[in-house]
């Protein structure tokens, strides 16, 4: 079986929204629709997106302020504004039926979209997401891990400066990000990241209608057995998943426990 992979935009919610695509040749798939983490372009999640294409016609997204769609102090960031792009994309490439995965801040962005409209969705698959928020315990990762490594892509980075910030990945994952990483623009990441503190992640979650998958890092702090408990109490089909040996950039540590829990999912 042959198949695609290909770069385009939309124009939705006011904006260049760019995806990249793949998916199989001659063949009828159902959509996923990925929405990457704070600062990862679409692109960063190609080696997983060419595994899922196995399965769907995988579309996945570059954020506003990331990648090659539209960026500037012009814009705003703020998480609604973020779920309002992928309400407006789903619909303007006429989505239907289709599975939404989004991982970090891209699972929090679509839960909010949920909450605002978004529609046609079979299947939500929230990947670690961050449920620190008000009055509630800080997000493990901090600040300046990202936006001096923005700071140091803009003044140009190799796989090997990338390596003091992501010690664990392969020389070709961390040449990409070297790559790329320059593409975030340091006032979205700044926004997002605050957002994740001052932001309700949580008030979403009772609107939910669709079945859930909540896939857990077991490494990383990100999401504890009593967050477990509660994002359980207050969505209604909720079905929870571990990759025990990953970290919260999951598919980076435990490729094939992603796709496992997947699996054990019935995502795949």
């Amino acid at each position: 079986m042959s198949y695609y992979r290909y770069g385009a935009h939309a124009n939705a919610n006011g904006i260049r929204q760019h995806y990249l695509r793949y998916g199989k040749k001659d063949t009828s798939q159902p959509v996923l629709l990925l929405i990457p983490g704070i600062t990862s372009p679409a692109i960063t999640w190609g080696f997983v997106a060419e595994r899922l294409a196995e399965y769907f016609d995988t579309y996945v997204l570059d954020a506003r302020g990331r990648g090659l769609s539209s960026t500037g102090p012009e814009l705003r960031y703020d998480a609604d504004t973020c779920a309002d792009d992928i309400v407006e994309f789903a619909k303007a490439l006429n989505f239907k039926d289709f599975v939404v995965l989004g991982h970090s801040m891209g699972a929090r962005f679509i839960t909010r979209a949920l909450a605002r409209g978004l529609t046609g969705v079979s299947n939500a698959v929230l990947v670690d997401p961050p449920v620190s928020g008000p009055s509630r315990r800080a997000y493990p990762s901090k600040l300046p891990w990202y936006v001096d490594s923005i700071k140091q892509s803009n003044e140009g980075m190799s796989a090997e400066d990338m390596l003091s910030f992501c010690p664990t990945w392969t020389e070709e994952q961390r040449q990409l990000r070297a790559e790329w990483l320059h593409t975030c623009y340091s006032p979205a990441i700044v926004k997002a990241f605050n957002d994740f503190h001052d932001d309700d992640f949580h008030k979403d979650l009772p609107g939910i209608s669709v079945p859930v998958v909540l896939m857990v890092a077991g490494k990383g702090g990100v999401i504890q057995t009593e967050d477990e408990e509660e994002i359980a109490s207050l969505i209604s089909e909720l079905s929870i998943h571990h990759v025990m040996d990953a970290g919260h950039m999951i598919p980076w540590d435990d490729f094939d426990g992603f796709f496992a829990a997947l699996t054990d999912a019935n995502i795949i």
